[in-house]
Order: C-alpha cells, then sequence, then structure tokens
C-alpha cells in the first residue's frame, strides 16, 4: 500500500561550512537523512552513497517485518560499497556518515538509525525524541554524568560512538516498529538542526501546523538565526491527508542531489576524482563529526576509573554518615526509654522495671531497677494477672506506690512491701516510705491473740 500523507525535504550548506555533507531523501514510502562525515570530501560521498543505496526501498511492503530486515540489511551492506571506495580512492579514508530512514508500510513507521541525526514524533501536541544518539555526550548522559542540557554545549558533543563508515564492515544498526496514525507528525534532521534549536522551539514551530514545506523552512530558519555552524537538513513526514502532496517525484536534497553524485553501485567510476569531490579543498571540508582514537578513549576509561573511585568514596562517606545518625538516634531514643518505668512479673516476684515493654531485635529495651520481695503466689488472681501483663508508671514514685497498692491487698500474716533495690547503689526515698498497716490480728510472744 502507498503510503498516505505528505512530505517536505530541504537541507542547507549553513552559515560556516562551505561545502554540504548532508543528504536527505523524501519519496513516497521512504524518508532519510545522512549526515556525512570525514576529511577531503569524504562526508559528502558517504551521505550520497547511502541515500543512494536505500532508494530502491522506496516501495510498498507486505510487512514491516520485512521492511525492517531490509532496512537493515541495506545499511550494513552500505559499509562494505564504502569500505571498497576507499580502497580505490585512498584520500577518502575515515569517510563516513549517519543514517536515520522511516519505511512506512501500512499504519507502522519502520526505523532504522545509526549515528547521531534523529527522528522525532509529533503527536498531541507533545515531541518526542524517537532515536537515541550514539554519541559520546550521550553515553555521559545515560551514565548520568552530565544532564541533556549539558549535552548540547559539551566540547565533545560531535564525538560519534557508532558510525557508518570504511572501518566496521558490520555496523550496530538500531531497528525497530512503531504504530502510527493520521495526524502524526515526524520530524528527521541531522544535528545541525538539533543541536542549535532545542526542542521547545522546535515544537513551537511544529504547533503552526502549517504544510511539511512551510515548516521545514521554518525550522532551518530557526537554525540559521542560531548561528548553524553546521549543515541542516530537515525531511518533514505528516501521516494523512491533511496537508496535500504536490510531490510528483521523490525529493532528493543535498549532496545526493548532486547531478556528478556517487550514485550505488557505480562507486568506483574514475568521476569520483574529479568535479564536485575537490579533493584539495581540505580546509573548506574539515571533518564535523569524528571517532575517538586509542588515546582519547583511554583518557575516557581513565575519567570513568576516576569517577567511580570517587562514587565509591561519596557511597562509603554516605553510608559512614546514615550510620553515625542512625547509632545517634538509637542512643538518644534508648537513654529516654529508661527514664520510664512499669511493673511487671520476674520469675516468683514482683519486680519495678526501668525501661519501656519492648525489644528492639536482640535489645531489651527494659531491666529490672527494683524487686518488691512480693512472691507472685501470695497475690489476688486479679492483681496477679494485672502484673504479669505489666502496669505502665509515669514515674519511679508512680511505680512504687502501684506497688505499695499491691501490697495492700496481701493477706495479714505476709511481710509488707519492703522494696529491694535491684542495683548496686541504694535507692535514695525507699526506707521513707510507709508500710502498710496490718489488718489482721497479731500474735503475741506466747502463742495468745493480742
Amino acid at each position: 500500500m502507498v503510503f498516505e500523507g505528505s512530505s517536505a525535504a530541504i537541507s542547507h550548506t549553513g552559515k560556516v561550512r562551505s561545502n554540504n555533507q548532508d543528504s536527505g531523501y523524501a519519496g513516497s514510502n521512504l524518508f532519510v537523512v545522512a549526515d556525512g562525515m570525514g576529511g577531503h570530501a569524504g562526508g559528502d560521498v558517504a551521505s550520497s552513497v547511502a541515500v543512494h543505496k536505500l532508494e530502491p526501498l522506496d516501495r510498498a511492503f507486505e510487512t514491516p517485518q520485512a521492511a525492517e530486515i531490509e532496512l537493515r540489511e541495506t545499511i550494513q551492506d552500505t559499509a562494505g560499497d564504502l569500505i571498497q571506495l576507499v580502497t580505490r580512492q585512498p584520500e577518502l579514508a575515515g569517510l563516513g556518515t549517519t543514517v536515520s530512514a522511516i519505511a512506512m508500510v501500512d499504519e507502522w513507521a519502520v526505523i532504522a538509525h545509526i549515528g547521531d541525526s534523529r527522528i522525532y514524533l509529533y503527536r498531541d501536541d507533545e515531541l518526542t525524541q524517537i532515536t537515541t544518539d550514539h554519541s559520546f555526550v550521550q553515553r555521559l548522559v545515560d551514565s548520568g554524568r552530565i544532564t541533556p542540557e549539558e549535552a548540547r554545549y559539551h566540547p565533545r558533543r560531535s564525538v560519534l560512538m557508532r558510525v557508518l563508515g570504511d572501518m566496521d564492515p558490520n555496523p550496530e544498526v538500531d531497528t525497530f516498529i512503531m504504530q502510527t496514525r493520521p495526524g502524526d507528525r515526524w520530524l528527521l534532521c541531522s544535528d545541525g538542526l538539533s543541536g542549535v534549536v532545542d526542542e521547545q522551539h522546535m515544537t513551537k514551530v511544529l504547533r503552526r501546523d502549517e504544510a511539511p514545506a512551510r515548516t521545514a523552512d521554518a525550522l532551518l530558519k530557526q537554525a540559521l538565526d542560531g548561528g548553524a555552524p553546521d549543515n541542516v537538513t530537515i525531511v518533514i513526514v505528516d501521516v494523512g491527508g491533511k496537508h496535500p502532496a504536490f510531490l510528483a517525484a521523490p525529493s532528493i536534497v543535498g549532496s545526493a542531489s548532486n547531478p556528478e553524485g556517487v550514485r550505488v553501485p557505480a562507486v568506483t567510476r574514475s568521476s569520483l576524482t574529479s568535479g564536485w569531490l575537490h579533493p584539495r579543498s581540505q580546509a573548506a571540508n574539515e571533518p564535523s563529526h569524528f571517532e575517538p582514537d586509542s588515546d582519547y578513549l583511554e583518557e575516557l576509561i581513565a575519567e570513568d576509573r576516576r569517577r567511580a573511585r570517587r562514587r565509591r568514596i561519596g557511597a562509603i562517606v554516605g553510608i559512614v554518615l546514615l550510620v553515625g545518625v542512625i547509632v545517634a538516634g538509637f542512643t538518644i531514643f534508648y537513654n529516654w526509654t529508661q527514664t520510664r518505668y512499669f511493673v511487671g512479673a520476674d520469675t516468683d516476684s514482683v519486680v519495678i522495671y526501668e525501661g519501656v515493654q519492648a525489644n528492639l531485635g536482640p535489645i531489651s529495651l527494659s531491666e529490672p531497677f527494683e524487686d518488691s520481695g512480693i512472691a507472685l503466689t501470695e497475690l489476688t488472681e486479679a492483681n496477679r494477672a494485672a502484673v504479669e501483663r505489666t502496669i505502665t508508671a509515669h514515674s519511679l514514685e508512680h511505680a512504687r506506690e502501684i506497688v505499695e497498692r499491691i501490697a495492700a491487698d496481701l493477706p495479714a500474716e505476709e511481710t509488707p512491701y519492703t522494696p529491694t533495690p535491684r542495683t548496686s547503689t541504694p535507692t535514695p526515698g525507699i526506707s521513707s516510705l510507709p508500710a502498710p498497716v496490718p489488718t489482721g490480728p497479731t500474735q503475741t510472744p506466747d502463742g495468745g491473740e493480742g
């Protein structure tokens, strides 16, 4: 099924560079942005080769899965073409390109991506970045070392960790399938746009709901107003028939549109060394991206180790501080418990306890303070049950009053309450407590009743 919608593609050299190494494609079902890089004119060649290699896929696919397989394999095959090209033209060594592509299959968008060109989806007044940059700064963002805002101005923001070039014959390409719906607007762009215009300003332009070509022009103007230090390539794809389509043929922009351009498979013809390649214009075609060399990677690894060590030290310090806070808090809490008292029972007698009736794991928050000498067997059933459940006291004096009341309920022949401190030092005030007055008959020394 032919994709129903409208699209537009635009590419600009920018305000700093003298040539355009980007390429863009907007067809019936296929949409591509490729951002070339490399010394001399290598970037022009790489992005052009990638677009023309993908161009035959601008057709209807039976299933999105079939389109996904062909997109991935075609992009990977392009790496072999670039390697073959550099073998015949050594001056192009180091060339490479990003590729971000969408193949529309019915209501599905089949996406393939390598590098730092981006694919956005504008839906329900919100702009979402769909692809993930294969860049060094994105790695820093993912690891939490810098924020996305800091990444926009990082001095190494052009370092790519993955790219389609002449170094890897089997590049890793991200592919996935997303469902799309009428009203969706897809934005494909090189970092000449995303590196200058933030998502907030992109969203403002997209919310105008203008036709794709006018929207692309407005986004390009924002990039130019922001200085446009790099080439800018934009492809807009609208899903549905809201904006009429005027494209009678595919729109190819940037270096791939050059009539002298390299078209696969004729990548080895002698015309590569003449015309638009300008092999002598090295200063005007310095690479806008680069992959890190071994020394730089060693520096990154060393920095990662230093940061990991600092994180470990910070974690240890944090743990020590946390443990200190916990210990201090427990000490304060424990000292507070030792100002509380309650009346309870040990194995055979009534005892005043210091602390609270609770345990903190294996740690008891109470200990015997004063033994009353009153046996549990001497208590009434009600008093014994109350003591075994424990009786909370507001203070030590209150606890002793409770014990006095318990002693007052003892039979007359029992020994009055005389507290026995459990501590090594006498407790002041115990001897001054009044003894309960006996209520039963007493025995005289000769055995008679008094």
